[in-house]
């Protein structure tokens, strides 16, 4: 159920209901993330907030309801730099590039981009065209983030993409030549791949040089059209085997992995999910979008409607009907939420960040992070919050202790 009060009375509403205990002397990196909710088509893996894209796609109301959206979050972000964008989907790409120029438009003229921000544009190799890519770099896109998924066309097919392996490479040549950094998201563990189907999906991605490689394990998600209708998956010791395969090929060609699913050469680290893992605030705007903001009293967790029509009537109303949720996280919920982020980190944060991004003490876990180091999941090293290799294995067994 909508939360239909005015954005500034949720603000209050949640700095009421904050619980004591929380308190942050200086407030973390804050980064934007905005929703494009439409795709072409929806895969039948996606659990995202994502829909078929009507016969014309609605953009006027798009940008319209999406600058009430951002002029509406405006007070709880005032004067505050934002180190990076991201526009996610569904389909970015989808939208015009006069869309698309609008849209940076308006948060340059409402927000304190820092003049090196990154900017990350995700798109789907189906929709691509050279002059727009260009032309959103133009715009201020300094990152593309392409869905390539496999280079297998029968694989394509199964997962019920648009594209095919020619569009997918086409589409890298294309992002490339209009953007210095590139990323592509590529899945393994696919219905009935091996390891040789695997190793050349990831041979082929190499072979372009992108800085970023993003491998993600096919999982059947709930309420997916592959949840009702499960493909023949590898089986747990085939996927693991490829994702240590996977691991080992990429350090061999010079991208060490650095979270859970990414890879980075030297300096190329996504600095927009960083931000993410190390606890930092992003504000979510559009259909769906989640954020994070920090006050020197409480934290905030804040989502808007999922439906696309339903956000931008809300948005344009100005009444804070666009906003489905706007509640304080209480110090309880913290360490869980932290750790949650900061243990996907291969190299983990400085211990002292905990107590700088929650306003809790360390000590408040002194008993989970003893447990975790005792059984080996945990770096003893106290000034670090690393999971070890045993630990990055058993990861979600990790993250539990710390509820």
């Amino acid at each position: 159920m909508a939360i239909t009060i005015p954005i500034h009375q949720a603000g209050a509403r949640a700095r009421a209901a904050t619980p004591a205990g929380a308190t942050l002397t200086s407030l973390p990196p804050l980064s934007v993330y905005v929703h494009v909710p439409w795709c072409v088509r929806k895969c039948p893996y996606c659990d995202f907030n994502s829909h078929a894209m009507p016969a014309e796609l609605p953009e006027r109301a798009y940008l319209d309801a999406l600058r009430a959206d951002l002029e509406q979050a405006l007070p709880l972000v005032w004067g505050r730099q934002v180190i990076s964008v991201f526009l996610g989907g569904g389909t970015p790409s989808l939208l015009s590039a006069a869309g698309l120029d609008e849209l940076l438009a308006m948060l340059r003229a409402c927000l304190n981009l820092l003049p090196d921000a990154e900017i990350t544009m995700e798109a789907n190799p189906g929709t691509a065209e050279a002059g727009r890519f260009r032309d959103y770099a133009a715009s201020g896109v300094n990152r593309l983030s392409l869905g390539i998924q496999s280079f297998d066309d029968a694989q394509l097919k199964k997962l019920g993409r648009i594209h095919d392996a020619a569009q997918a490479r086409a589409a890298i040549d294309m992002a490339q030549r209009a953007v210095a950094r590139v990323n592509l998201d590529v899945m393994f563990a696919l219905p009935g791949q091996d390891m040789d189907g695997c190793l050349d999906d990831l041979r082929q991605a190499l072979s372009f040089g992108t800085e970023h490689l993003s491998l993600y394990h096919l999982t059947l998600e709930p309420n997916t059209v592959f949840a009702k209708y499960p493909p023949e998956l590898p089986d747990d010791d085939a996927s693991a085997a490829m994702q240590d395969a996977v691991e080992a090929a990429l350090q061999a060609a010079g991208l060490q992995r650095y979270e859970v699913s990414a890879y980075a050469r030297a300096g190329a680290r996504c600095r927009h999910n960083l931000n993410y893992w190390e606890f930092g605030d992003y504000l979510g705007l559009g259909p769906g979008a989640h954020g994070k903001l920090s006050f020197h009293d409480r934290i905030v967790r804040e989502s808007r409607l999922r439906n696309p029509e339903t956000w931008m009537a809300g948005a344009m109303a100005r009444d804070g009907s666009h906003v489905a949720e706007s509640r304080s996280v209480g110090p309880d919920e913290l360490p869980f939420e932290f750790m949650l982020n900061a243990l996907r980190l291969k190299e983990g944060v400085a211990a002292s960040s905990f107590a700088e991004r929650t306003g809790v003490s360390l000590a408040a876990i002194a008993k989970p992070l003893q447990a975790a180091s005792d059984r080996g999941l945990l770096d003893p090293d106290p000034t670090r919050l690393r999971a070890t290799p045993l630990g990055w294995r058993f990861l979600n067994d990790l993250q539990e202790m710390f509820l």
